[in-house]
């Protein structure tokens, strides 16, 4: 299966206006942003987990990124309310489930084959720096090592921002809104951007607060090849 599986394209997905498909798992639903291989994918998705629905234990060979948009994610390893975020790394393993239901934003085997770093924060815990290259932006540093960096982005009203795409960058919309390139954001909007691109973003009256990933893309054919050929 392939969903927006050319990263030379922009593309956009207003998550919000999709309908949800049921997993294989009862109570578990997604919406599909992008995805390259069938039921073990390169995959970002969004997953709602309904009240008291769970998966059974399981490993993830090429790694779980995530984070909880609405409701408390719960696993072995604790309960994580909104904002939470999480890196569990290429052969780690859980038994993910909600009791009280949540939505989290989710990315599948996008980790380099031998990362075993763990990662769990709440970052409504951590506090905005403002940034220093981008006047408007504030910034809580969420994971950053050779092959990526990802935050979480704070832009104020009416800030009109404009970073350069060396090697690809991701934004997921977590409040308020922006336009780019003829479109509007608004929550649970999510745009990629290739490698050698530009985001050129105008911050709406409300601010804007973002999920963002950047530098990810420039080992893109490598992950790939890894899901159609598994070793």
């Amino acid at each position: 299966m392939k969903i927006n599986a050319d990263f030379n394209q922009r593309a956009i997905v207003h998550s919000a206006t999709m309908d949800w498909v049921d997993s294989p798992m009862p109570g578990v639903a997604r919406r599909p942003l992008d995805r390259v291989g069938a039921e073990v994918a390169r995959a970002t998705t969004i997953v709602r987990y309904q009240p008291g629905s769970k998966f059974s234990p399981h490993v993830h060979t090429g790694g779980e990124e995530f984070i909880v948009l609405d409701g408390v994610f719960q696993d072995e390893h604790g309960d994580f309310p909104v904002g939470s975020y999480i890196r569990n790394p290429p052969q780690s393993s859980h038994t993910p489930g909600s009791e009280p239901g949540c939505i989290i934003f989710v990315k599948l085997w996008q980790f380099e084959p031998e990362d075993r770093t763990h990662v769990r924060l709440n970052s409504n815990l951590l506090q905005a720096v403002p940034h220093r290259d981008y006047p408007g932006v504030s910034v809580v540093p969420l994971y950053y090592d050779d092959f990526e960096q990802v935050d979480i982005q704070e832009w104020h009203a009416g800030s009109e921002i404009t970073m350069s795409v060396e090697h690809g960058m991701e934004i997921l919309v977590l409040q308020g809104g922006f336009s780019e390139s003829g479109d509007n954001l608004v929550k649970e909007s999510w745009l990629r951007l290739p490698a050698g691109s530009s985001l050129k973003a105008t911050v709406g009256a409300n601010g804007a607060r973002v999920w963002m990933k950047r530098n990810h893309l420039k080992n893109i054919d490598a992950q790939v090849k890894r899901i159609l050929k598994p070793d």
